[in-house]
């Protein structure tokens, strides 16, 4: 069930996030509306998470997937540049989660 939530928490983020760019710096109201309720949502599940998995597993995994995520948006939908570097980063940060997860393990 924590894995469960965990996803919604990052969908929530990333719903979140989105919607933070069409608020024009908070001056339109729906997408701010949105904005807030995606971040009070994506924290209550992280919060809920929290009781069945680890902190540094649960925050690596939210931070990397919800940064990737937004990043691919971004580009594929936000008219935002693609390159090789952006390819590269995300590579990195996913490889930065999964050795985060596997590095420790006892």
């Amino acid at each position: 069930m924590g894995y469960g939530l965990l996803a919604g928490a990052i969908a929530a983020e990333v719903a979140a996030t989105t919607a933070m760019k069409y608020s024009a710096g908070f001056t339109k109201l729906w997408p701010s509306l949105f904005t807030v309720a995606g971040y009070l949502i994506a924290f209550s599940l992280l919060a809920q998470t929290l009781k069945t998995l680890s902190v540094g597993t649960a925050y690596a995994i939210w931070a990397g997937v919800g940064t990737a995520a937004v990043a691919a948006i971004g580009m594929l939908f936000l008219g935002e540049t693609a390159s090789l570097a952006k390819f590269t980063g995300i590579a990195l940060v996913i490889a930065g989660v999964v050795v985060l997860n596997t590095g420790g393990a006892h």
